[in-house]
């Protein structure tokens, strides 16, 4: 799938691509309606009825991945609740096998994320993946979400890199196409972020379903 003589540089999403995405489907579609629950005195049913459009009208922008928007706009402690069941958070397979064969090859390897610093920094915690990348940049610190336009000029004057010599690994196809908008010349979608979930049907991109799949020849 990928020619690893054309690569210099590798850019992985958490979320999804490294991580199993079911930690935050829980989170998102189980634990926090819960609280949020208990805390308005509602049903499970109703909180899911109230929260679900407002997730759905920020998907794509800096504020969906942002722990502080949705702390002060649910009152609750949005990374304290990550927190408590952080127990969920799991790798996906042949990730780490993945992220040595990349190290030992002196490519360099960046964490590009959405995620806000403190869900990462719980993340990291747990599973000790920093260790293995040369930078990670998270996008509230660029000021855009990987989705939209601008980021990716951002990140490139934060980090240099060469487009076509570049391969972004995400499970956000949204981001896939901004990514190639902007000439990253190798992009892969991730076919099974959620481990519990069925494999899904990627049109418009290379998909793999885990990193066994680009190994060869790295």
């Amino acid at each position: 799938m990928i020619d690893w003589n054309k690569i210099d540089t590798v850019m992985l999403d958490m979320d999804g691509t490294l991580l199993d995405l079911n930690f935050d489907n829980h989170f998102w579609k189980e634990f926090v309606p819960l609280k949020y629950a208990q805390q308005q005195g509602l049903s499970l049913a109703e909180a899911k009825q109230q929260l679900i459009p407002r997730f759905k009208s920020m998907e794509g922008k800096l504020e969906w991945y942002c722990l502080d928007y949705w702390s002060d706009a649910l009152q609750l402690d949005i990374a304290g609740l990550k927190a408590e069941i952080a127990g969920l958070i799991t790798v996906l397979p042949h990730v780490t096998d993945f992220l040595e064969k990349t190290r030992s090859s002196s490519r360099t390897l960046f964490l590009v994320t959405n995620a806000h610093r403190g869900g990462l920094d719980i993340k990291m915690a747990k599973t000790c993946l920093h260790v293995f990348f040369d930078a990670i940049i998270c996008s509230h610190e660029l000021g855009a979400a990987k989705e939209q336009p601008g980021f990716w000029a951002l990140l490139q004057q934060q980090q240099a890199f060469d487009k076509q010599r570049t391969l972004l690994v995400d499970d956000n196809l949204a981001v896939l196409e901004s990514a190639r908008r902007f000439g990253i010349a190798h992009v892969v979608a991730v076919a099974k972020p959620d481990s519990q979930l069925p494999k899904r049907e990627i049109n418009g991109f290379p998909a793999i379903e885990d990193f066994r799949e680009l190994m060869g020849g790295l």
